[in-house]
C-alpha cells in the first residue's frame, strides 16, 4: 500500500543529505574563483536529480534537494532576506558537544539594518524549488525546507535589530511575519504544497542552560516560546489551500554533534497546543531528547514525526527497539498520528554528519521498512 493521506507520510526525513564530494569540490573551486557560478549549478543540479533518485530508490514519498545549494541550513536563506545584512566576526560561537568533545562554530553575525522584506513574485529559494520539482516523479512530493522566523531572532535578540529602522521589537516582528506570508505565498503559487519551517529555538528553550544564557542577555527566557509560537502563526496566516506546513525542531546538529538537552516539557503546551502547523518533526534518538510525556498535548489532526533514526551515528538501528518506542509513543498519541523519520538531517552544514552516503541509505531504507510493518504503507 502507499500513504494516500499526504504529507507528513509515515516515513518521512527532515531534509538535509551528505554533500557528494564533486559537490563539495565545485564548491571549493567556485570559492577559488576556478569556476564559474554556471559551472556549480550544473553540478548541483546533477546532485539534486540523483538525490531525488536516492530518495524514490529507498521508498520515500519525500523528496528534497537535500540543501546541495547551501552551506548551512539556515543562513543562506536569512541573509537573503531584504534588510538583513550579513556580519562577518560578530557571530556568537555555539557549542556543540559529541563524545569525544566539544567543537565550537561561530557563523557570522546579522544586523537588521533595513525593512524587512522578501519579494512573493521571487520567494527565497524560489528556483531551488523549481528545479527539484521538475525533478520529482509519479509518487513523489517535493518538499521544501527554510528556517522558522524564529532563526532570525534567536542568535541576535534586540542587539542586532537597529533601533531606527524598528525601535521596538513588535514592529520588528510585525515587519518579520509579514515578509514571511509573502515567501509563503510565493512558494504556493510556485506549487509548492509541503513546506517545513526548521526551528531550533523552541528545542533549546527546553535546555535550563539555554534560558540562563538567554536571562543573562536581558532576554525574558520564560516567555520566549510564546513570542515565537505567536509569529510563527502569524507568519503563517492565511496561507493557501493545499499547503501542509510542518516545523522540525532538534537540539542542534554540526558535524555529528549537538548543542542543547532536554526534553519538550518546557515548551510543550503551549507548542503542541498553539502552533498551527500540520505536524511536528522531533527530535528523539537518545536519552539527551527525554521522554514522550510531552505529546499528550498534541491535538486531534496533527502529526508527530518521530525522530528515532539518529543522522548523527552510522550505527543501524534495531527494528524491534524502534517499534517499541513507536509503542511508547502511542500511549500520548494515537498511532495513526505518528510517523518515523531520521532524528536531524544528515548534512546541516555543508560539512556533514561522520556517516557515509551507505549509511544514509541504510538509515533511510530502515525507516521506509519499519513504517510499512507498523502502519502497512510508508
Amino acid at each position: 500500500m502507499s500513504d494516500v493521506s499526504g504529507p507528513p507520510f509515515r516515513a518521512d526525513h527532515v531534509g538535509s543529505l551528505l554533500r557528494p564530494a564533486d559537490l563539495l569540490d565545485a564548491r571549493t573551486r567556485a570559492a577559488a574563483g576556478e569556476i564559474g557560478a554556471d559551472e556549480l549549478r550544473a553540478v548541483e543540479d546533477a546532485a539534486i536529480a540523483d538525490a531525488v533518485r536516492l530518495q524514490r530508490d529507498v521508498g520515500l514519498h519525500t523528496a528534497t534537494d537535500g540543501e546541495f545549494r547551501r552551506a548551512t541550513w539556515h543562513m543562506d536563506f536569512i541573509y537573503a532576506i531584504g534588510g538583513i545584512t550579513k556580519v562577518e566576526g560578530e557571530g556568537r560561537p555555539v557549542h556543540f558537544h559529541n563524545a569525544n568533545g566539544d567543537i565550537d562554530w561561530v557563523p557570522a553575525g546579522l544586523h537588521v539594518d533595513g525593512p524587512l522584506s522578501i519579494d512573493e513574485r521571487a520567494p527565497i529559494f524560489g528556483d531551488h524549488f523549481r528545479y527539484l520539482q521538475s525533478q520529482t516523479g509519479e509518487g513523489q512530493t517535493a518538499k521544501l525546507t527554510i528556517p522558522s522566523p524564529s532563526m532570525v531572532h534567536y542568535r541576535g535578540g534586540a542587539a542586532a535589530i537597529d533601533p531606527a529602522v524598528y525601535p521596538d521589537e513588535d514592529a520588528f516582528w510585525d515587519a518579520l511575519s509579514a515578509a514571511y506570508r509573502q515567501e509563503v505565498r510565493g512558494l504556493a503559487a510556485l506549487g509548492c504544497t509541503y513546506l517545513q519551517l526548521d526551528d531550533t529555538s523552541l528545542a533549546y528553550l527546553n535546555d535550563p542552560a539555554q534560558r540562563a544564557e538567554l536571562a543573562e542577555q536581558g532576554r525574558d527566557a520564560e516567555h520566549q516560546h510564546e513570542r515565537y509560537i505567536r509569529q510563527i502563526n502569524a507568519a503563517l496566516a492565511d496561507r493557501p489551500a493545499g499547503l501542509t506546513v510542518t516545523t522540525h525542531m532538534c537540539r542542534g546538529n554540526f558535524r555529528s554533534s549537538w548543542a542543547a538537552e532536554g526534553g519538550y516539557d518546557f515548551v510543550a503546551e503551549a507548542l503542541f497546543g498553539g502552533l498551527e502547523v500540520d505536524g511536528f518533526f522531533l527530535e528523539y534518538d537518545d536519552a539527551r531528547s527525554g521522554g514522550f510525556e510531552p505529546l499528550r498535548f498534541v491535538p486531534p489532526g496533527k502529526r508527530v514525526v518521530l525522530g528515532l533514526v539518529t543522522s548523527k551515528r552510522p550505527e543501524l538501528e534495531d527494528k524491534d527497539v524502534l517499534k517499541r518506542r513507536i509503542d511508547e509513543a502511542s500511549r500520548f498519541v494515537p498511532l495513526e498520528q505518528l510517523c518515523l523519520s531520521p532524528q536531524c538531517g544528515f548534512s546541516s552544514t555543508v560539512e556533514g554528519n561522520a556517516l557515509t552516503r551507505e549509511d544514509q541509505i541504510a538509515k533511510l531504507a530502515l525507516v521506509v521498512e519499519v513504517a510499512q510493518e507498523v502502519w502497512g504503507y510508508a
